[in-house]
């Protein structure tokens, strides 16, 4: 742990959890191609210390790297490095608040999996935790960085009134559910939240604080957090013209447990998918039907009826279908260890079957 104007960690403070990512990054040549960068490359407390001169008053700050890497190579064993780290600090009391800096290529995989393992704790805690990142590297003329781990400091602070704890995520100027995360834009200083429902981090919007009340209430019971190496396997594949049945049967004598399908259009795949699934069902994979399109849900038993070992992911885009069901998975094991009688559909349908915030 290191400390930023060495604050005690008795002290009241926000915690700042840096992983990485283009907000930690520096480009060779900023003025030039900025786009041409390496992430993770800056320490979380150089970034803290960037912007401590402007933090709301009275507000005091500690930082934590619990990793510095690009996103896109975000593990498994990082995902449970940093629900650990969050968990213990929302327990903490000397903790208000807590932001991370994440790069934003797997940040909705981040927000799906903290909303799913700390998003009731976070709650009752009363405390926002918030995921925060850049598009441009720190070093890069006009760098986006500094102005959103701002936003982010001072939404996590209590300062900002009739916003309840949870998981969050803020770029560009606005706010979201993390659970609401999906970048969609390759450039965009907003992509990760450009298509969520979201409000103004300076004047929440009243319809869509409503709509998180709405989420917040629906949730719960908290999943645990996997153990690292103890994650399920679990693939996403993409039905599309000419999709061949050996794209299924290759993985049957592999030890996965689990197939995220991004599927064409409601969430369909290739007839020639059929059998093969089938036969993987019957091996018990589990299996969620996604789209591939982007936007909008996937409802249960259209355009076709679901087969029992098989579900829809509702609004969830792939990437966070995936960790929801490795979570999903995971909780099942667990809990029928407990003698409890759960499925992984029914740990499933509490993240894909959540109120839709518009």
């Amino acid at each position: 742990m290191s400390s930023i104007s060495n604050v005690s960690e008795n002290t009241p403070h926000l915690l700042i959890l840096g992983m990485g990512g283009t907000i930690a990054g520096l480009a060779p040549n900023p003025e030039e191609n900025p786009l041409q960068y390496q992430a993770g490359q800056v320490g979380v407390d150089a970034l803290v210390a960037h912007v401590q001169s402007v933090v709301p008053e009275g507000v005091k700050l500690v930082s934590r790297q619990v990793a510095n890497i690009n996103s896109r190579n975000l593990t498994d064993a990082h995902l449970t490095s940093l629900g650990l780290a969050v968990k213990d600090a929302l327990l903490d009391a000397a903790v208000q608040g807590i932001v991370i800096t994440h790069g934003t290529d797997t940040m909705e995989e981040t927000g799906l999996f903290l909303q799913a393992t700390c998003g009731k704790l976070a709650h009752t805690q009363s405390k926002r935790v918030i995921l925060t990142g850049a598009m441009l590297p720190s070093n890069a003329p006009g760098a986006d960085g500094p102005s959103n781990l701002l936003d982010a400091l001072r939404w996590a602070s209590t300062s900002i009134d009739n916003c309840p704890g949870g998981i969050y995520a803020v770029m560009d100027g606005r706010g979201c559910m993390a659970i609401d995360l999906a970048k969609r834009h390759a450039t965009a200083l907003n992509a990760p939240l450009q298509n969520a429902p979201s409000s103004s981090v300076g004047l929440i919007n009243p319809s869509w604080l409503s709509g998180v009340k709405a989420v917040q209430a629906a949730w719960n019971e908290d999943l645990p957090i996997p153990q690292e190496g103890e994650w399920p396997w679990v693939e996403i594949l993409t039905s599309h013209t000419g999709a061949r049945p050996e794209t299924i049967t290759q993985w049957l004598s592999s030890s996965v447990q689990g197939f995220v399908i991004a599927g064409t259009g409601h969430g369909g795949f290739h007839d020639d998918w059929l059998k093969p699934l089938d036969q993987a069902m019957a091996q018990g994979i589990a299996l969620v039907r996604t789209t591939r399109t982007g936007a909008g849900a996937t409802l249960p038993n259209i355009p076709e009826i679901d087969h029992f070992g098989c579900r829809p992911s509702g609004s969830l885009t792939a990437p966070r279908a995936r960790i929801g069901l490795q979570l999903a998975l995971n909780a099942a094991k667990q809990g029928n260890k407990a003698g409890k009688p759960l499925t992984w559909q029914d740990f499933f349908a509490r993240m894909a079957d959540l109120p839709e915030i518009r």
